[in-house]
């Protein structure tokens, strides 16, 4: 079964999460420079096959959009037109950052890791993968 691929998006860094290949254990890959994440990708695919690719949107807590929405509207754009077989959906990542510092410091990280910007990234597409299979399963019933 091909993996699902999470981006939680920043435009300095993009953290990247993915499922086992039985899409039961989302899990933290790697932060990026948000400058080689369409290269990461395009090699991470080779190499693994990704069914869904979930994108992070940053929304208020009106449900409106923010400041970065521009730049994953054009990320978006550009993920469907490089990654045609893809399925690519966007989901409400409102409150991911905080979540994941919360799971970091719950975890035991020293502070000195949690204050990693890098992995509160990866935790945080973490967090968006877990939130979309959640829905997904929650769908099933």
């Amino acid at each position: 079964m091909p993996r699902i691929l999470a981006i939680d998006y920043g435009t300095k860094r993009v953290g990247i999460a993915v499922t086992d290949e039985l899409q039961i254990i989302a899990s933290g890959l790697t932060t990026v420079h948000s400058s080689e994440l369409i290269s990461f990708l395009k090699k991470y695919m080779e190499q693994e096959q990704v069914e869904t690719i979930v994108l992070g949107e940053p929304k208020t807590l009106s449900n409106q959009k923010t400041d970065s929405s521009h730049e994953i509207e054009k990320l978006y754009k550009n993920l469907t037109k490089i990654f045609k077989s893809k399925n690519i959906v966007k989901v409400d990542e409102r409150f991911t950052s905080k979540l994941a510092s919360q799971a970091m410091y719950m975890s035991g990280l020293s502070k000195q890791k949690r204050r990693k910007k890098e992995l509160i990234d990866e935790v945080s597409a973490t967090i968006i993968l877990q939130s979309y299979m959640q829905a997904q399963e929650n769908r099933g019933f």
